[in-house]
């Protein structure tokens, strides 16, 4: 029996996501201006990319998917029911809504109906199934071709003797009502019992047995005889003399009542102008949801949140010239997915002093291509009258001025293209109102790489029914920039489907964290050129590796106009390992490709990490 999830919306990997609607002309200039500063774009004309080894995909003017919702039909459902659909798309308008349903134990949608036009509703007959608890999901396509598919929604069919257990959440801490609700029972007292066993076990135990209505026990998860971190599958079932009826399992029920650790990281003393902080914060059965950063001011008692951290590091850059100049206190407080917090010990007695001239260099990351921003920020007492940004190659004095800036924000733009790829350091020189100048600290190693071939886009779809959870169905889009050498990426490949194995570990296994598992594609025991992805999720348990039968085929897209390859990896069953989790916060996923991979040149692809396109969501 399945259990019935959430899902997320699956999103077009190709395709520029959020834009508002365009006229031709604006989406032509956008193109210009998105390709002139180094940014990857689709085509704004209808354009079909044709490659030898692989599939087309046509991109329009339309550059936004549709959105798309399913009503929820309600708890239960018998008869005759419709499921209605809300769709809209304010661009080239909704062309059709498919409404479909997953049956239980079912591994594949079966479609409702398909409708043109609003209200996007379809007529079911729920007697012609059996009962028990359905999905319902659906696919928007608007007239470009763009398609999105809603969230899942749960409900259950109950023609006859049926029984429900509600789903308590897939993180639970304290104490937590579980209720089972009984349909078409009539008023004869069937006796209600609502169980617990490790996950992926049948050795079930009872929570509670109860006659009357509303069936419903309290679950104690710091109990005796529960584990903490461990996962548990729940369920319910009613019996009236040898009659039973049982529900559908909810299974994989983490308990954590174990709060994460975290330290806030000492930022030092004096401190001016902007500064970074962090803190370090670690969980090993929930994950780390969320760290915010505080401080305290001398001779008050009152914390203020300034920044609040989602994925790790930790870390945000605050200008200190916000807050008055005297003593503070900083500490860093961590939630976990559960909702246990903690927070760390107070890092006291630093001193805030921007009375005297600061300037620093923003870090604008790691990797560099195409054109960008290169920040700087700085106070001074007597006025700011410019700053000055330069860069040098690594290691050398030989400076060279990207602009100077008169008024803040200090930025200059910087088109990586016009110097040779490599490493490079920064630096900021402000000058005050008395022409006093002082120079700040050298940011160094910051690698320029514009490679042809590059990552441009990581997508992970739910094709089943269990959203945030990796399960038979879901995809892995891997998209680049440019067209791939496919015997490059494992010997051989033409693009067409290849039997692969893909391996999810977790992220403690390779030092990354709770919240940094990571996935890549096996083939015949060794891994293919396609790099690695940190999910920046918690899909494993502590110390777990699960490796899934998956197939892999590759197509192509238009990337600025440029035919470029899209890997799709879809995962079968499980063939190895155990411990999958549900992922409950959104983030967006970074694959560092592997620079085995080349182009149909023979170029390297860059190993720049690629960081998710899109909305936060949660992937699988």
């Amino acid at each position: 029996m399945s259990r019935h999830r959430r899902s997320t919306a699956s999103r077009l990997v190709a395709g520029v996501r959020g834009q508002s609607r365009w006229t031709t002309l604006l989406a032509l200039l956008a193109v210009s201006a998105l390709t002139a500063f180094g940014m990857p774009a689709l085509s704004g004309a209808t354009f079909t990319a044709i490659s030898k080894n692989s599939a087309s995909v046509t991109a329009a003017n339309d550059w936004t998917p549709p959105t798309v919702s399913v009503r929820n039909p309600g708890a239960a459902v018998s008869g005759n029911a419709t499921i209605t659909a809300d769709a809209t798309d304010g661009q080239s308008g909704i062309a059709n809504v498919v409404v479909q349903y997953l049956a239980p134990g079912a591994s594949s949608w079966t479609t409702l109906c398909t409708a043109t036009s609003s209200p996007y509703a379809c007529p079911w007959n729920t007697a012609a199934g059996a009962d028990g608890t359905y999905s319902l999901r659906a696919i928007a396509t608007d007239n470009a071709g763009y398609s999105t598919t809603s969230d899942v929604v749960s409900t259950a069919v109950a023609n006859k003797l049926f029984i429900v257990l509600g789903d308590p959440g897939d993180i639970l801490r304290g104490t937590v009502p579980l209720t089972a609700t009984l349909y078409n029972n009539g008023i004869l007292p069937y006796v209600v019992t609502i169980q617990y066993a490790v996950a992926g076990t049948t050795t079930w135990k009872t929570f509670c047995t109860t006659l009357l209505p509303p069936y419903t026990c309290s679950w104690n998860t710091t109990g005796n005889g529960f584990t903490q971190g461990e996962s548990y599958d729940l369920r319910a079932y009613a019996t009236l003399g040898t009659s039973t009826v049982t529900s559908a399992i909810i299974d994989d029920v983490l308990i954590d009542n174990v709060a994460p650790t975290v330290t806030m990281t000492d930022p030092g003393t004096p401190l001016r102008g902007t500064t970074t902080f962090a803190a370090t914060a670690t969980d090993a059965d929930a994950g780390v949801s969320s760290v915010q950063l505080q401080y305290q001011r001398s001779g008050t008692s009152t914390w203020t949140t300034f920044c609040t951290i989602a994925v790790d590091p930790y870390s945000c850059r605050y200008a200190t010239n916000q807050l008055t100049d005297g003593t503070y206190a900083f500490r860093a407080v961590a939630t976990d997915g559960a909702g246990n917090t903690t927070t760390s010990a107070t890092v006291s007695n630093r001193v805030v002093d921007n009375t005297v001239t600061t300037v620093a260099v923003e870090d604008p990351g790691a990797f560099l291509s195409g054109t960008v921003a290169i920040n700087a920020s700085g106070s001074s007492s007597a006025g700011i009258a410019s700053i000055r940004i330069d860069r040098a190659p690594s290691g050398t004095t030989t400076w060279t001025t990207l602009c100077t800036d008169t008024t803040s924000p200090y930025s200059c733009s910087f088109n990586t293209t016009t110097v040779a790829d490599g490493t490079y350091d920064f630096r900021a020189v402000l000058t005050d109102n008395q022409a006093r100048t002082t120079t700040s600290a050298t940011l160094s190693g910051r690698r320029v790489d514009n490679s042809p071939l590059r990552g441009y886009d990581v997508q992970g779809v739910n094709g089943g029914a269990s959203v945030g959870k990796f399960t038979a169905g879901d995809t892995l889009k891997l998209t680049y920039t440019d067209e791939v050498n496919l015997g490059s990426i494992t010997s051989g490949w033409t693009g067409s489907s290849l039997p692969v194995t893909l391996r999810l570990r977790d992220g403690n296994l390779l030092g990354l964290g709770g919240t940094n598992d990571t996935v890549d594609v096996l083939r015949n025991g060794s891994a293919v050129n396609l790099g690695s992805i940190n999910t920046k999720g918690n899909f494993a348990k502590n110390q777990k590796t699960i490796s899934f039968n998956a197939t892999m085929v590759a197509t192509t897209t238009a990337i600025n106009g440029e035919t470029a390859t899209v890997v799709t990896i879809t995962l079968g069953s499980v063939a190895s390992g155990s411990g999958l989790r549900t992922q409950s916060a959104a983030a967006a996923m970074v694959w560092t490709p592997s620079a085995t991979a080349t182009d149909l040149q023979g170029r390297a692809c860059s190993t720049t990490p690629t960081t998710e396109l899109g909305a936060l969501d949660r992937d699988f």
